[in-house]
């Protein structure tokens, strides 16, 4: 049964020591077989520490939920409002979609697309966060829907995006889909 502690010092919100916990607890079962009931991770305050010759006495910033992010930036993108989802691209962002096209800015995204279909959004999306170092890789899948250049409808093909954030940033997406597939058969 294992039970974690953290320190934190005093101003980190309370969504941010919930989220902690969660993975604290989530990370300990990843390595402990422990069950959730018997899992516990607690915070506690201190109101100041010295490090490195150093006096602290408030916390630092607190990074965005990765998945949230993901689903805003392809809200954004959806609307084609390249400006908002802009804001969550780092300066080194890199798309690469299927065929290997690799693109680093929104408006050649659009350009690749427009001779494939008029219009494209995402439904039923599910996401998957973990950590690596100082990375949060985020997968979100679900289902494309859009419109086709002769003017029908499509539904449900299948995709799977895979998001590399860093410092609350997006620095890469990874792009598989069943878009050709379905345009192949008609």
């Amino acid at each position: 049964m294992p039970v974690i502690s953290v320190t934190l010092l005093p101003g980190y919100p309370q969504d941010a020591q919930q989220r902690l916990v969660q993975r604290l607890a989530h990370t300990a079962r990843s390595v402990i077989d422990a069950s959730d009931a018997g899992t516990t991770v607690f915070v506690q305050e201190v109101s100041a520490y010295r490090r490195d010759g150093n006096v602290f006495s408030s916390g630092g910033p607190v990074l965005p939920e990765g998945s949230q992010l993901v689903a805003q930036f392809l809200d954004y993108m959806a609307a084609r409002n390249l400006e908002a989802a802009q804001t969550f691209l780092a300066p080194n962002f890199e798309m690469v979609f299927p065929g290997g096209e690799t693109m680093r800015q929104l408006t050649a995204l659009l350009a690749w697309a427009a001779p494939r279909y008029q219009k494209v959004w995402k439904t039923n999306m599910s996401f998957d966060e973990s950590w690596q170092g100082d990375k949060t890789v985020v997968y979100c899948r679900g289902m494309l829907n859009g419109v086709w250049l002769d003017g029908t409808e499509f539904k449900d093909i299948r995709f799977v995006d895979r998001f590399e954030l860093v410092k609350g940033k997006l620095q890469r997406q990874d792009v598989w889909n069943d878009l050709a597939e379905m345009r192949a058969k008609g």
